[in-house]
């Protein structure tokens, strides 16, 4: 636990690079339920996601137990918050390259920014080359559809029209001809088609055109028309057609990975073995990326899966290094090994206008960073501890403390270790722009307040992100390159103390910064001042 939210106001004016566990390419169903496995071991997870899934021109997805007819834009949501809840973050951007170094994966993102992983998951998905045919992309989706298990049920009983355009497109026939009395199949292009299928289809009442197909046309709430180039047309309510595809791998080329053709002959895929591994160590792959043929529930299931394996892999790497690692930790050791000072010398001005007429006493500063605040409180008489996962950060207070020739005493934790404080209690415990990840069980919420001593203060001060977040983001531009969403926030914390009569909240306000804040991006704070009437919570 740290002051990263600080970092909001750095995002756009300067190179970011986090360390984590494991990236994943991708926040449809297979790298969500990847990322959710992932986050569920406690590792680091970043989910990069351009916001592009393949069924985006889809209205509702079909035959995914207990999601039927979901919105796969519902799903995706659902997802997220699911993934946050343990503290997974979703980055909105777009993943540029990706290559190897001696510390991990090195991964490049929209607006200069980078992430280095010791794990990488591609759930990219595949990309629908659709046939050349005017109309179809425009309807591809809805009233043009590809199978008869995603939207096949929709379109029983009704007038179907099915345009063959590679050898294996006549394969959903027979599923569309029980589906539908009224199917009717146009060979627009005969090449490899198995003519005993087609004989088939016709002896069982199928009317089979040998035509191609010129477009399909539409009007306002009107049935499709199958136009064909002889002239001739076709009236139909859907159109059943299939497509080629190719990977969406192109960022992952300088890893070495490569993709081989699939057996339909209809595009390419990347091969991985049964755990999700790619021929590239550390490198794997979900969801139909791997196999077209997998709808959602299926992709859902094989991120799931690969997850599993990736933490797996990492457990076996931390056993024979003799280590018990922190993701959290490490990201923060490595961001201020990196710089000299990452943040303002001076305390934060809303920390000195809520505290300065309180009396001296015991004081926990959560998530202390480089002690500007600690170090403050120290030199008006207060007794402080300054608690942050970092431990280079601690190093950086400790100096700076003997320097001034203050006493502050450091902990190294997070806020959802189980006993991050101790038994102790403090007069006043503050956590200024910091944050700790989410957890079902408020975990380090309850740690925060736990360490509030009877009749003491809990001061939380965060950045006002509502702008921020009413603000559209370019992810081929740019990259937001931290999800508070993931993070204990102040709502949250709030809401708790309005729910306990242990409590007594005297300011939850937004307000402007104190003049003399450096914040170029966030010009309001988030204060929340509240004293804690008994130790029963």
């Amino acid at each position: 636990m740290t002051e990263h939210t600080e970092v909001h106001e750095h995002a756009q004016s300067r190179t970011i690079i986090r360390h984590t566990d494991v990236v994943v390419i991708g926040g449809s169903a297979a790298g969500l339920a990847a990322a959710l496995q992932l986050a569920r071991q406690q590792r680091s997870v970043l989910v990069v996601d351009d916001g592009t899934p393949r069924n985006a021109p889809a209205a509702h997805m079909h035959g995914y137990l207990g999601r039927e007819g979901t919105a796969p834009d519902e799903m995706r949501a659902i997802g997220r918050e699911e993934v946050r809840g343990y503290g997974g973050e979703i980055l909105s951007g777009r993943v540029l390259a990706v290559h190897r170094e001696n510390d991990g994966f090195h991964v490049e993102l929209s607006g200069g920014h980078g992430l280095v992983a010791r794990r990488v998951l591609a759930a990219t998905g595949l990309v629908d080359d659709l046939p050349d045919i005017a109309g179809v992309a425009e309807r591809w989706g809805r009233d043009v559809i590809h199978c008869p298990f995603c939207h096949g049920f929709e379109v029983r009983d009704q007038r179907v029209v099915q345009i063959v355009t590679t050898p294996i497109g006549l394969h959903p026939a027979q599923l569309m001809r029980h589906l539908t009395g009224r199917l009717t199949v146009v060979l627009h292009d005969t090449t490899g088609v198995d003519t005993t299928a087609v004989a088939a289809l016709v002896a069982s009442g199928v009317p089979v055109i040998t035509a191609s197909v010129d477009r399909i046309r539409t009007g306002d709430g009107a049935p499709l028309t199958v136009e064909l180039a002889d002239g001739g047309s076709l009236p139909a309510d859907a159109v059943l057609t299939g497509s080629r595809f190719h990977a969406r791998v192109e960022a992952l080329t300088g890893t070495g990975v490569s993709t081989a053709p699939h057996p339909s002959g209809l595009g390419d895929v990347v091969t991985v073995d049964p755990t999700g591994r790619t021929a590239v160590d550390n490198l794997y792959a979900a969801g139909n990326l791997t196999d077209p043929s997998m709808q959602v529930l299926p992709a859902a299931a094989h991120g799931s899966w690969v997850g599993a394996q990736i933490a797996f892999s990492l457990a076996a790497e931390d056993i024979a290094a003799h280590l018990r690692t922190s993701g959290v930790e490490n990201e923060w050791d490595h961001r201020y090994a990196d710089e000299k000072r990452m943040w303002s010398a001076n305390p934060n001005g809303s920390l000195v206008a809520e505290t300065s007429e309180l009396p001296p006493g015991r004081a926990l500063d959560v998530g202390a960073g480089e002690g500007a605040d600690a170090l403050w409180l120290a030199e008006r008489g207060w007794h402080v501890t300054a608690s942050d996962i970092s431990g280079t950060a601690l190093a950086r207070i400790e100096d700076e403390a003997r320097r001034r020739g203050l006493e502050v005493r450091t902990l190294r934790c997070d806020a959802n270790d189980v006993t991050p404080f101790g038994d102790e209690t403090y007069d006043l415990v503050s956590l200024q722009y910091g944050s700790f990840h989410r957890t079902p069980e408020q975990r380090g919420v309850r740690n925060l307040l736990g360490a509030v001593a009877n009749g003491g203060t809990l001061l939380v001060v965060a950045h006002d992100l509502t702008s921020q977040q009413h603000q559209p983001l370019d992810v081929g531009e740019q990259t937001l390159m931290y999800d508070a969403e993931a993070f204990v926030g102040v709502d949250e914390i709030a809401s708790f103390l309005e729910n306990s009569p242990a409590w007594r909240i005297d300011v939850n306000e937004t307000r402007p910064r104190p003049v003399g804040a450096i914040s170029t991006h966030h010009v309001n704070d988030v204060v929340l001042r509240a004293v804690r009437l008994s130790t029963s919570a």
